[in-house]
C-alpha cells in the first residue's frame, strides 16, 4: 500500500492509500480520485517527506496509519463515520444496490449460458430481451471484440458474506 499526499486544482490538500502506483495513476485517469473537500477530479500529487526508520526503529512494527478522509476500508469506516467520503460512498452504494436489484427483478438469470444468449440475440437468432448471467473474463472480452454490450453485474461487499 502506497499513501500519498494530494492536491486538487483549488488547493486543498489531503491523502490516499492506493494499491499501488500503478493504481493511483489509473485511478486518477478514469477520474476516481476526487476531493472530499470540493469534489473536483483535478487531483495531483503533492510534495511529502518519506518515511525514514532509523537504525532503532528497525526491527519493530510501526503502528498502522491513521485512516484519513479518504481512506475507503471497512476499518476506516468505522472510525471516521462522519467524514464526507464515506456519505458519497454510502450513497454510491446504496445506487449500486438499486441498479443491481432493478437487474434482477427485471432480467432474465442466464447463468452460465450468458455468452451463448447475448450472441443469439445480437446475431437475430433469438429474440432481445434483458437476461444477465455468469461470463468468464475471457467470455466477456471476446462479446466486447464481437460488439455485443455487456456490464458487469454489480457486487458490492456485502454481497460476499
Amino acid at each position: 500500500m502506497i499513501r500519498y499526499a494530494l492536491r486538487c486544482d483549488r488547493s486543498h490538500d489531503f491523502e490516499s492509500w492506493f494499491q499501488s502506483s500503478a493504481a493511483y495513476d489509473s485511478q486518477v485517469k478514469r477520474k476516481l480520485v476526487t476531493c472530499p473537500i470540493c469534489g473536483s477530479a483535478k487531483v495531483d500529487k503533492a510534495i511529502m517527506a518519506p518515511r525514514i526508520v532509523g537504525k532503532k526503529g528497525r526491527g519493530r512494527a510501526t503502528p498502522p496509519p491513521e485512516p484519513t478522509a479518504t481512506t475507503t476500508t471497512p476499518e476506516a469506516a468505522q472510525s471516521a463515520p462522519t467524514s464526507l467520503l464515506m456519505a458519497q460512498e454510502r450513497e454510491l452504494r446504496a445506487k449500486l444496490k438499486e441498479l443491481r436489484d432493478h437487474i434482477v427483478k427485471n432480467a432474465d438469470n442466464v447463468g452460465e449460458r450468458f455468452a451463448n444468449e447475448a450472441r443469439a440475440m445480437h446475431y437475430g437468432d433469438k429474440a432481445h430481451r434483458p437476461i444477465y448471467g455468469e461470463a468468464s473474463p475471457d467470455e466477456a472480452k471476446s462479446l466486447i471484440e464481437e460488439g455485443i454490450e455487456v456490464s458487469p453485474l454489480p457486487t458490492l461487499p456485502e454481497d460476499r458474506n
